[in-house]
């Protein structure tokens, strides 16, 4: 990692999501996605059929400052981009025109000409900008690996470029990205997660690895030798250079905390009094006095040392979380202070750390798992998202609230809504459980009483009897309760898998159910869960990530999978695939419009949302506008069924009109 206003990646997380599953793994532990190229992330459109709608927060990978416009500042977005703030952080818009890859884990500036900025991306390699990020072109000739960790640019030829991959190992360019050549002799740790390039010689470079340590390179990556003798753990995410004294390195651990060598990486010794032994993500260096240093870790906040890492200080008066993904320094005025806090977004601090003020306006990066919305007030939608919990908006998401009182955790997979009272309101957790609202979200109660699993994927109601719910859990099955949540029994029966994904409930027969499990496909209960019957002839995916039910021909239903689109019109007794245009077929969301059943939404991974208008014969890409191509959840104005909304991973959520304006906002009762 590049220290100064040259920030590089700093973690490579999925919000707890592995690269196949966006489940639930360990969020250090998790893999970069290899995504698709498509164009999505187009934003200066004035027709666009999509438009984002926020809310504002979200993960960011990466910050990078404009060394001669210090209120110039760039942010890389797991999943929604790039961001960019003229104005020190007060607002941010998205500039990602030709960036066909929106998983951004590292940004670089070039020093001397800092229009010039290089993102290092998931999956989708380089992409370069000369015009301040207002447009971007990919730079991977040679680049065999393209899930890019960390960039370094070299500072007395900034021609000269070098890439740290994702199992790769490190890649150097020395005509600005035009092509590139695998520098690896040497190493034998190819996942490179930070490069460090030494001021005083730059040929000089270190690289940390993850389970390999540091290795150190004195003649511009043309060989690398290990420099990791006292370093305990050696899964290094980040590394600094002391500029005043070049052989001074720091280096951040995974469970470690921060070592440091004196001697150019020839040994190495922890230095964590005041900080512990904690994973540390990203460090950065006052550049007028070395000593004082700030780390950035994953479950503690920031730190802050004042000699050299003798001893560390937490900082992190008015820090919303304590999950630092990346810092930055104004390297004009060294008081002042970029991070990005977890799904928060950005914090701002001008006094050194001793206070911080969220800076997210416009930043619309959040990650948003469920969306929901009820026929009595349709302009009232319920986001839950990974990290900052339940949103809530009355104006059709013109404008959102928090609505996160008495909630545990912030991750939330799953809502529903009772469709006979609409204040009230089911959130599935990642672990702390259901929790219910019958003020509309104003509080919330947990109601898990028989609940063996608390971590919920999956959540449906009755339609006819509310007091029945349905909790589809990670480890153990289904869950039933017919008191409305007061207590839940486990109604397993015949069900051979326990991760349920998604649940839906026949409209006119609602003891019919139907279970979409991870690697067990479709199952049916036709007596309200009691019993479980696989229903998988012609399901050739079992990795069933959701359902959707006509609601004129109940007996036709979609399945969406790892596999595409599937169809039955027997009630599940059997499926056909249909996928014709689908570009992508990880099928991560579906809807269907309400009074016109031929027409279906489906949301991908990679490749955004695709429509049908012959109940899933063709499909056909409809992107414009999508800045963020992982669409994990879809909801349909049950009023006005032209206007559908879709839940992206780090992008917020973005809505389709057709070109009319927002509607006016609902007086909404619980408020």
């Amino acid at each position: 990692m590049s220290t100064g206003f040259r920030t590089a990646r700093s973690r490579c997380t999925l919000e707890g999501a592995s690269a196949e599953r966006l489940g639930n793994s360990h969020p250090l532990l998790s893999l970069p996605l290899v995504l698709a190229l498509v164009g999505f992330c187009e934003t200066t459109a004035a027709r666009a059929q999509w438009t984002n709608i926020g809310p504002d927060g979200g993960y960011l990978e990466a910050l990078a400052i404009n060394p001669s416009e210090p209120n110039t500042i760039y942010a890389g977005a797991y999943g929604g981009g790039v961001f960019k703030s003229i104005d020190g952080g007060a607002s941010w818009a998205p500039k990602c025109s030709g960036l066909t890859a929106t998983y951004v884990q590292a940004l670089a500036i070039d020093a001397m000409n800092p229009n010039t900025i290089y993102a290092g991306t998931s999956g989708g390699g380089v992409f370069k900008s000369t015009n301040g990020g207002a447009s971007w072109t990919a730079k991977n000739s040679g680049l065999t690996a393209t899930g890019i960790q960390s960039l370094a640019i070299k500072p007395s030829n900034p021609n000269t470029i070098y890439a740290g991959t994702w199992g790769g190992g490190v890649f150097k360019s020395t005509n600005g990205g035009a092509s590139w050549v695998a520098r690896n002799s040497g190493l034998t740790e190819t996942e490179i997660r930070c490069l460090a390039i030494k001021p005083s010689n730059p040929n000089t470079i270190y690289a940390g690895t993850w389970g390999g340590g540091v290795f150190k390179s004195i003649n511009g990556g043309a060989s690398w030798s290990p420099k990791s003798s006292g370093l305990t753990p050696t899964n290094i995410y980040c590394l600094a250079i002391d500029y005043a004294h070049p052989n001074v390195i720091y280096a951040g651990t995974y469970g470690g905390g921060v070592f440091k060598s004196t001697n150019g990486g020839v040994s190495w010794t922890p230095e964590n009094s005041g900080l512990g032994p904690t994973y540390t993500y990203t460090l950065v260096i006052d550049p007028s006095n070395p000593n004082i240093v700030y780390a950035g870790t994953w479950n503690q906040g920031v730190f802050k040392s004042v000699n050299g890492g003798a001893s560390w200080t937490p900082k992190n008066s008015g820090m919303e979380t304590a999950g630092i993904g990346s810092l930055a320094i104004n390297p004009s005025t060294p008081g002042t202070l970029y991070a990005g806090a977890g799904a928060g977004g950005v914090f701002k601090s001008i006094d050194g750390g001793t206070s911080w003020t969220p800076k997210i306006s416009g930043l619309t990066a959040t990650s948003v798992r469920s969306l929901a919305t009820a026929a009595s007030h349709p302009n009232t939608l319920y986001a839950g998202t990974w990290g900052r919990g339940v949103y809530k908006s009355t104006d059709g998401g013109a404008s959102w609230t928090p609505k996160n009182s008495g909630l545990t955790l912030d991750r939330i997979h799953a809502l529903a809504i009772n469709p006979s009272k609409p204040n009230t309101i089911l959130a599935g957790t990642d672990g702390t459980g259901v929790f219910k609202s019958v003020n509309g979200g104003a509080s919330w109660t947990p109601i898990n009483s028989g609940l063996a699993d608390t971590h919920i994927l999956s959540l449906a109601i009755n339609p006819s009897k509310p007091k029945i719910i349905y909790a589809g859990t990670w480890y153990e099955g289904v869950f039933k309760s017919t008191n409305s949540g007061a207590s839940w029994d486990s109604i397993n029966s015949g069900l051979t898998a326990t991760e349920i994904r998604t649940l839906v409930i026949n409209p006119s027969i609602p003891n019919t159910i139907y279970a979409g499990s991870w690697g067990g496909g479709v199952f049916k209960s036709t007596n309200g869960g009691a019993s479980w019957g696989s229903m998988n002839s012609g399901l050739t995916a079992t990795l069933v990530h959701s359902l959707a039910i006509d609601p004129l021909t109940p007996n036709t239903l979609y399945a969406g999978t790892y596999g595409g689109v599937f169809k039955s019109t027997n009630g599940g007794a059997s499926w056909t695939p249909i996928n014709s245009g689908l570009t992508d077929t990880d099928i991560r969301s579906l809807a269907i419009n309400p009074s016109d059943p031929n027409t279906l939404y489906a949301g991908t991974r990679d490749r955004g949302v695709f429509k049908s208008t012959n109940s899933g014969a063709s499909w056909t890409p409809m992107n414009s506008g999508l800045t963020a191509n992982t669409v994990l959840s879809l909801a349909i104005n049950p009023s006005d069924p032209s206007t559908i909304y879709a839940g992206t991973y780090g992008g917020g959520v973005f809505k389709s009109t057709n070109g009319r304006s927002h509607p006016e906002r609902e007086i909404d009762p619980a408020e």
